[in-house]
């Protein structure tokens, strides 16, 4: 069976773990769930990831997810642009989260970066998901 939205089910699976209190959670790998967890873990809402390869050519991710006192640290993950309905923002309309507390993850001519990354590097792009 194939999927729609990669990135989507990457994002539901990161929901349901916190959800269960698990500390690792599995995915399927690919350039762009990578790019997007190495915004999550700069950011400081996941410990790390690691990628492991099979022999049959297949690959999957890895995620160690983040706790403070019990609770997770991603209190909301969304997804924003999806495959019917893709966002695109100017530099100028890149979209504050949570007043700043939270990360808007864009794709942009220059890779995949937080929203104030992308101010800093004055590009726009497609707003992939919102972290809080």
């Amino acid at each position: 069976m194939t999927m729609t939205d990669p990135l989507g089910d990457m994002l539901t699976r990161i929901r349901n773990a916190q959800m269960r209190q698990k500390n690792k959670v599995v995915t399927p790998a690919s350039k762009l769930r990578a790019r997007v967890l190495d915004v999550l873990q700069k950011e400081g809402f996941i410990r790390g990831y690691t990628t492991v390869d099979y022999n049959n050519g297949k690959s999957e991710i890895e995620i160690e997810l983040k706790y403070h006192n019990g609770d997770p640290v991603i209190k909301q993950i969304s997804r924003v642009s999806t495959p019917g309905r893709r966002v695109y923002s100017a530099v100028k309309n890149v979209p504050m989260v949570a007043n700043g507390l939270g990360v808007a993850i864009l794709s942009t001519p220059k890779g995949v970066m937080s929203d104030q990354d992308a101010r800093e590097a004055n590009v726009g792009g497609e707003i992939l998901c919102n972290v809080f």
